[in-house]
């Protein structure tokens, strides 16, 4: 819906993701939205210059989430709310299921 305003579709899918998730790192954000990894990486490296976003290292993992000092973070968050609002409800319950933990072992899908 945005990728005339910001210029790509990558990096309206990653603020989506770290708008909903809270954060995330580039294979997951790729694996997530079915895309190469290396364009999710250079967008990740293009708003973390801006600004935007910053990062952090767990262990060798890079995570990445919103910059809470960014002056326009609740603006950001205000119209990524919006955006979701437009998607299909599937894409939304999607979205917001975060699962971390894994399945116990045995237990019926």
């Amino acid at each position: 819906m945005l990728e005339a305003l910001l210029g790509s579709t990558n990096r309206e899918r990653i603020l989506i993701y770290l708008v909903f998730r809270k954060e995330g790192y580039a294979r997951e954000i790729s694996r997530y939205y079915n895309t190469d990894l290396s364009q999710i990486q250079k967008q990740l490296e293009r708003l973390e210059n801006g600004g935007v976003i910053f990062s952090r290292n767990v262990g060798r993992t890079v995570v990445y989430a919103l910059d809470p000092r960014y002056p326009f973070k609740t603006q950001i968050e205000a119209l990524f709310q919006k955006v979701v609002s437009f998607l299909p409800e599937t894409e939304q319950a999607a979205l917001t299921m975060d699962r971390k933990r894994p399945r116990r072992r045995g237990k019926p899908l």
